[in-house]
């Protein structure tokens, strides 16, 4: 099926007609938190059909965001990685990650958290909250249901990553609650002792975390 052209001499046009396919997004998502294989792809979005995976993937290859690579070795495998063009997306894809976070509160029935969402969630968070003060170093791990991610804050830079650390300060494994924490509808301490989050390790620096890492609701939508 080919893809919609909108007809106008314009940038957000132009973009739309790469980006706006269904999946796509989500698809460029994944491969911007690292390489996956097909099957990593397939498994990390559920629902989607693998004839649409497989041409989405073939439509982001002809436009120059994505590439395939072929790993040697005994089990050899495809895996697919963003270009430095799909990363120019980064800050676009966050912007609208946060937008959308604005409108939610509880996750929808069947709805789960993968890897790449919590990434990019916390990501995308980072522009919400407090710069953290220089010569500060913190690593906090963030886990929901069977998604991981590890934020690390050094001197005033934070970055997120899929996976854990063998040596965090806190770890944080999200509950109910969670998404009130990051709003600042409910403060760190009152977060632990109403089950919002749990954690292991310095409970204090739970207000470390939550002031670097926000997304408040939005009022038009939250009540």
């Amino acid at each position: 099926m080919p893809r919609r052209e909108y007809g106008q001499f314009c940038g957000l046009a132009r973009a739309a007609e790469v980006v706006g396919q269904r999946w796509t997004l989500l698809i460029i998502r994944d491969l911007l938190v690292g390489p996956r294989r097909y099957s990593d792809l397939a498994a990390e979005l559920p629902g989607i059909p693998s004839n649409v995976l497989a041409t989405r993937l073939r439509e982001l290859e002809d436009d120059g965001l994505v590439t395939r690579e072929l790993l040697g070795g005994q089990r050899r495998s495809v895996v697919y990685r963003a270009t430095p063009r799909a990363e120019e997306l980064t800050p676009a894809l966050d912007a609208l990650g946060r937008w959308g976070a604005g409108a939610m509160r509880e996750p929808r029935a069947g709805e789960v958290v993968t890897t790449a969402a919590l990434v990019a969630g916390l990501r995308g968070a980072v522009a919400g909250g407090q710069t953290p003060p220089k010569g500060l170093r913190r690593v906090f791990v963030v886990r929901s249901g069977e998604a991981a991610a590890c934020a690390t804050i050094d001197d005033g830079a934070v970055t997120v990553e899929a996976g854990e650390r063998d040596d965090p300060d806190l770890v944080i494994v999200a509950g109910a609650g969670f998404r009130d924490l990051l709003a600042g509808v409910i403060e760190p301490d009152e977060a632990v002792a109403t089950g919002a989050v749990t954690v292991s390790g310095d409970a204090a620096l739970l207000a470390e975390f939550s002031s670097v890492f926000r997304v408040p609701y939005s009022e038009s939508v939250a009540l």
